[in-house]
């Protein structure tokens, strides 16, 4: 049997004894791995997936149409993210934004050889670094603190003459402690060098300003906001150098050749409108059910502890460390509980977290992490359930545990 039909079938059996009567299971608290797409984003495909068909770089009405939707979802992307149009670059995803971001900049300014960057940053990123120091470039990676904060300091003490550009997340997607990137942007200028955040995470939950950040280059992931996977967008601020990573026609004013995917762009276009119209709204709306949640684990769960950032977190993002047991038991566990022990593009296995590690956790603790990230679809009835069916799980793995 499939995996999804034998899920599917094991999510029946759950339902069928659930004890509530409206909430859905098993309940989605993956938000920071992947958001389900809108149907008003869907809607807003699907004329792009049949009725219209041109090539957007043709000159006749079919081509024309196919364009001014593209330049249509810039200026939707624009507008959540507070920059111009011009300076929007749609890519593959939050992947190829980050390599082109610190690649592409690694390649325009070749007199300097330095990359500053953090030990809890996503593979997108340790990726491309990693690459350059295979290169010959020099990479910094400064160490966070125990809400898995970048201290400014440390920053300070990496930067030199030499350093070319620093690259530091907007918000973890662990733990979701959010970083002070408009300070770090501007001890980056003071050097001369770049300032590059990958956003994937904070953009369409928390207000997110490229002005205000003072940031150079900024990476969106579409699938974290309720557009198709596949697709993200690069602001480079005008007059950053930047050089393409592929080769080929010069379709985004030359800085990413390739036939643009208009259908899942104009998809992202539509996903940012809804963030920028509902942001304040839906933060306010998320952060209570996750406040909620917390609540009901800590009052059933002695020694369940928090990590990352009490307060300066994505208002949806819940990780927490279940006490004597391992996060990956617990999900396991737990089957009316879609969740995860960290991020979904890293293969952790059973180890612990190298985020939660990183934060001076003690590894036998840091095991037992689990990241609950809400969304749009969680209902407070999902909440008090997830809540209930976690505490049950926890409850159950100690019986087992204390059993000869």
């Amino acid at each position: 049997m499939g995996l999804f039909w034998g899920s599917q079938m094991a999510s029946q059996q759950i339902i069928q004894n659930r004890p509530m009567k409206h909430a859905r299971l098993p309940i989605y608290l993956d938000y920071n791995a992947s958001t389900p797409v809108l149907p008003e984003v869907v809607d807003a495909m699907l004329p792009f997936l049949g009725k219209h068909f041109g090539n957007p770089s043709s000159k006749h009405v079919f081509g024309r149409t196919m364009h001014d939707a593209v330049e249509y979802a810039r200026e939707q992307t624009a507008c959540l993210i507070d920059c111009s149009p011009s300076e929007v670059f749609f890519t593959s995803g939050g992947t190829e934004a980050n390599n082109l971001a610190i690649r592409g900049v690694a390649g325009a300014i070749a007199r300097r050889r330095h990359i500053l960057t953090s030990v809890i940053e996503h593979p997108a990123t340790t990726g491309p670094a990693a690459c350059l120091e295979q290169q010959g470039y020099r990479v910094s990676r400064v160490p966070v603190d125990g809400a898995g904060r970048v201290l400014p300091e440390h920053v300070q003490e990496c930067l030199g003459q030499d350093t070319v550009l620093v690259t530091i997340m907007h918000a973890n997607s662990e733990t979701g402690t959010l970083q002070p990137i408009a300070e770090l942007a501007e001890l980056a200028h003071s050097a001369g060098a770049l300032m590059h955040t990958d956003a994937a995470q904070s953009c369409g939950k928390i207000r997110v300003s490229t002005r205000h950040e003072k940031v150079d280059l900024l990476s969106v992931a579409g699938h974290k906001l309720y557009a198709p996977q596949g697709v993200g967008a690069l602001f480079v601020r005008a007059g950053t150098p930047i050089k393409p990573l592929l080769i080929g026609a010069g379709h985004e004013q030359g800085l990413r050749p390739g036939t643009e995917n208009v259908a899942s762009i104009v998809g992202l276009g539509q996903a940012c409108e809804i963030a920028r119209r509902s942001l304040e709204e839906e933060a306010e709306r998320i952060s209570r059910l996750r406040d909620r949640l917390w609540s009901l684990l800590q009052d059933a769960i002695p020694g369940i502890a928090l990590n990352g950032h009490p307060a300066g977190r994505l208002p949806n993002t819940l990780n927490v460390r279940f006490p004597a047991v391992s996060g990956n038991a617990v999900l396991a566990a737990c089957p009316a509980i879609a969740a995860s022990t960290g991020s979904a593009c890293h293969e952790l296995g059973a180890r612990a977290s190298q985020v939660i590690l990183a934060m001076g956790i003690a590894e036998s603790e840091a095991v037992g992490s689990v990241r609950l990230s809400l969304g749009r679809l969680n209902t407070a009835e999902e909440i008090e359930l997830a809540a209930t069916q976690l505490v049950k799980t926890w409850n159950e793995l100690m019986l087992e545990e204390k059993q000869p």
